[in-house]
């Protein structure tokens, strides 16, 4: 008869694997994500959560069982994502009709333009996609009705879209679109709690760590070792949001300029851009979340008077406020930072798109790029 602890060993590694598949199931309906970068973090989250629960409730457990548990799910998931994705390309049919130029230039994707409604040339195709806004002829829709019927995905041109690019257009929102980007308001609460509770069990770590940059900000420049900014929050309400110094206090005319960071600004100090590439010198903003402010995850809170502008430049650019600002979010790990209204256009796509998608999944996703973004400079400005 097996021992407790072997048992509990075993069902300990089911249960993992388990919470690893519906969190891989989860997260990959994102845009921009290889399968293959999910299977290291899902399978550590789900292992990590049983040795956690053992570890409170005291029960016997195996700790070699576990971790060969652990290895041998990372290996088997990476060994069927080799054998699967090799000469694995997407390929998709497109309708010709509406508007689908702009979704036949999304790259990573096989477009295959159809030129007569038969089923048969949409063989070997994952789905068809086609412009429901515009009229259909009978024929090309009873060819969508019977591409359902066989089993083929077929997607609306606009869902397609925002589903490849992460981003949600601007163009053609409506006061229904508004209606969709309203976030799911049991999970704003959920979030907040989650923020609160995290901020107060970092900051014992956080706190030895901000006092070495702040001496490290004193002693590279004149100046104050924090730096206080007037942003905009949750409802488009001002908040102070604090950072640790990056850059020299100079004297700028233009208050719009001054509260903008451009590539090479030659007011970034040495120790200013070391902490910038590791993200450290937005530490300080666990005040702001401990403050209700903020959250870990969220659009990034813009200053004040870019903000302003923004606002009369961009429709419905007022609209990203209906959440609270984050340390992190989906446009810094997909763009990096921006300050020009063109690409302030871009950024505001991917908010939309966060605020449309608003759930714990996306959050983990891009808890997840942050630290591939921390590690890699990339959006670190």
């Amino acid at each position: 008869m097996l021992e407790a602890a072997t048992v509990n060993t075993l069902i300990g590694n089911a249960i993992a694997i388990v919470i690893a598949f519906w969190m891989r199931l989860s997260i990959e309906t994102y845009p921009g994500i290889r399968r293959s970068y999910v299977i290291f973090p899902s399978a550590l989250t789900g292992h990590g959560l049983t040795i956690v629960y053992f570890v409170l409730t005291r029960f016997p457990y195996d700790r070699i069982g576990l971790l060969a548990g652990f290895l041998l799910h990372v290996t088997f998931l990476y060994m069927l994502y080799v054998y699967a994705e090799r000469g694995a390309r997407r390929r998709i049919a497109v309708v010709p009709f509406g508007a689908i130029d702009q979704i036949t230039r999304v790259p990573g994707v096989e477009w295959l333009m159809l030129s007569r409604p038969r089923l048969h040339d949409t063989r070997g195709c994952h789905a068809i996609v086609a412009d429901f806004a515009t009229d259909l002829p009978d024929e090309w829709e009873a060819l969508l009705a019977d591409a359902a019927l066989d089993g083929r995905i077929v997607y609306q041109v606009k869902q397609l879209a925002e589903s490849l690019t992460g981003r949600v257009e601007l163009e053609h929102l409506s006061e229904n679109s508004f209606g969709s980007l309203l976030p799911a308001r049991g999970y704003v609460l959920l979030q907040g709690l989650i923020d609160f509770t995290c901020a107060l069990l970092l900051l014992p770590i956080a706190l030895p760590v901000m006092a070495l940059c702040a001496v490290a900000v004193r002693l590279d420049s004149p100046g104050p070792a924090l730096f206080r900014q007037k942003r905009v929050g949750h409802a488009g309400k001002p908040i102070i949001v604090y950072k640790f110094r990056t850059m020299r206090e100079v004297e700028v005319s233009d208050e719009r300029s001054a509260a903008m960071t451009k590539d090479g600004d030659d007011r970034i100090t040495k120790v200013g851009r070391w902490l910038r590439n590791l993200r450290i010198d937005e530490l300080p903003q666990i005040i702001n979340i401990l403050k209700w402010q903020m959250s870990w995850i969220g659009p990034r809170p813009e200053a004040q008077v870019l903000s302003i502008w923004y606002t009369d430049e961009i429709p419905f650019y007022r609209y990203r406020h209906v959440v609270k600002p984050g340390i992190s979010g989906w446009a810094q790990v997909n763009q990096g930072h921006v300050a020009e209204v063109d690409e302030v256009h871009r950024k505001l796509q991917y908010d939309f798109y966060y605020i449309k998608y608003f759930s714990p999944w996306l959050d983990v996703l891009i808890f997840f790029r942050t630290i591939k973004t921390m590690l890699t400079g990339f959006g670190s400005r």
